[in-house]
């Protein structure tokens, strides 16, 4: 579904890439336990791996683009809906995961620990996947309460 016209392809690319902030978070946060226990995995997300490398380096990375994001493009109503949209929920997800993350840490190591990381790594990779596809066939993608506060969000 498209709100306001067809999307170009351009738009589609842009509005792809934000997604890339909250799977960079969750491989730092939520991968170390699903990648130990299936080292293959790691292949597919190597590509991403210079990605995270600059993302640790430089310092309060997260923050800046964070807010790089919010400010140059969700508040920015000169760039496509799709756009914003996008990329506002992007910021909704990654927020979830920080959410998640502070939630795991009264957890400790423990097994439940690892059971809920792997949880929230594996719905992760669903939900981007997800929201990848349908912004690349140019439709907006609709994840359950996320999609309903970006849509009070951008306007």
């Amino acid at each position: 579904m498209s709100l306001r016209g067809s999307t170009t392809i351009k738009e589609r690319i842009f509005a792809c890439l934000p997604y890339l902030l909250p799977l960079v978070e969750g491989l730092l946060l939520f991968s170390n336990y699903l990648f130990q226990q299936f080292p293959v995995l790691t292949l597919a997300f190597a590509p991403l791996f210079p990605i995270i490398q600059i993302y640790q380096n430089v310092p309060f990375a997260g923050l800046i683009v964070f807010f790089a994001l919010f400010f140059l493009i969700v508040r920015n109503e000169s760039i496509a809906h799709f756009i914003r949209f996008n990329t506002m929920q992007a910021i909704l997800i990654d927020i979830v995961l920080i959410l998640c993350n502070l939630a795991l840490q009264i957890f400790g190591s423990s097994f439940a620990a690892e059971i809920l990381s792997n949880t929230v790594f594996l719905g992760l990779v669903a939900t981007v996947g997800y929201s990848v596809i349908q912004s690349a066939l140019g439709r907006y993608a609709e994840v359950p309460v996320i999609s309903e506060a970006v849509y009070m969000q951008v306007r």
